[in-house]
């Protein structure tokens, strides 16, 4: 068992002094055309609307791998994000490109069911092939200093995916401080979280860089005193490639080019893919 007792506060002037530094760098890793084609090979692309129907995932599917041009670089986008009755239906239509399939499961979007239906869930989708599993933490039980409870349910969601990665949603609009967005980091990187990821999309601010900066430190810790990389994922409103340059310029500064890598960082959206790939084009003919 994690104790949360260990953990220190966040040095919040440090942060805006580090964002602003890094905000003045260049993204020292890559052109412009190569983060480009990266962030579109990182994107985990993402319908979790309840007017989802058959024929949105399809179409969904269908965009996912419309992108992919071996001879000009262009990769396809990392994953589908969908919901649990949708898994089987992308599987099928996803065989053979590489193209995971990600399925929020485990009472997305609230968190506010019981464990036992939560846990039904992540078997439910596990079982009809799902890669990752997008869980989010109970931010109730949280903010109500319910520690424990939140490590053991994430740990017995982790036990049920087995294999399947699991990506922790911590929701850090709803957790107030830095402080706790530290907390609920630590909380499911050390209960067996494969990823954490900053918002479900459902609520505003979604994703933002101080959030995401102290996420990962927490992860940058955690591989120095174990060895295991951990993943970020930044999602919710980031539509715009100069916003998604942004967190990779955090992730690039913080972690290094180890992190450069679709198995360590996803952006989850919707509407990024096509800007993106069109910011591609343009460089293209430039």
């Amino acid at each position: 068992m994690f104790d949360i007792k260990n953990s220190s506060p966040v040095d919040r002037s440090d942060i805006i002094k580090r964002l602003k530094e890094i905000d003045s760098g260049d993204l020292i890793s890559l052109s412009n055309i190569e983060a480009l084609k990266f962030t579109l090979g990182i994107i985990d692309l993402t319908t979790l609307e309840g007017s989802d129907t058959k024929a949105r995932i399809l179409d969904l599917c269908k965009k996912a791998s419309s992108y992919y041009n071996q001879d000009k670089g262009i990769p396809n986008t990392a994953a589908v994000c969908v919901y649990p009755p949708f898994v089987n239906l992308a599987k099928a239509a996803l065989t053979d490109n590489g193209i995971k399939v990600a399925s929020v499961a485990g009472g997305f979007p609230s968190g506010q069911s019981p464990l036992h239906v939560k846990l039904s869930e992540v078997k439910y989708v596990v079982d009809q092939g799902a890669d990752e599993v997008d869980m989010v933490i109970s931010r109730g039980e949280f903010l109500e200093n319910e520690f424990d409870e939140v490590f053991d349910e994430i740990a017995a969601i982790k036990e049920v995916c087995g294999e399947v990665h699991l990506k922790v949603i911590l929701e850090t609009g709803e957790l107030l401080s830095l402080d706790n967005v530290k907390k609920a980091s630590e909380l499911a990187i050390n209960a067996g979280a494969d990823f954490i990821k900053t918002s479900t999309g459902k609520i505003s601010p979604a994703a933002t860089k101080d959030n995401v900066l102290v996420m990962l430190d927490v992860i940058k810790e955690h591989y120095k005193n174990t060895g295991r990389r951990v993943g970020i994922k930044p999602a919710g409103g980031i539509s715009d490639p100069d916003v998604a340059f942004d967190y990779l310029k955090l992730v690039d500064h913080t972690l290094g080019k180890k992190w450069l890598d679709k198995n360590y960082f996803r952006i989850g959206a919707s509407r990024l893919a096509d800007n993106v790939y069109n910011g591609i084009i343009i460089e293209k003919i430039l």
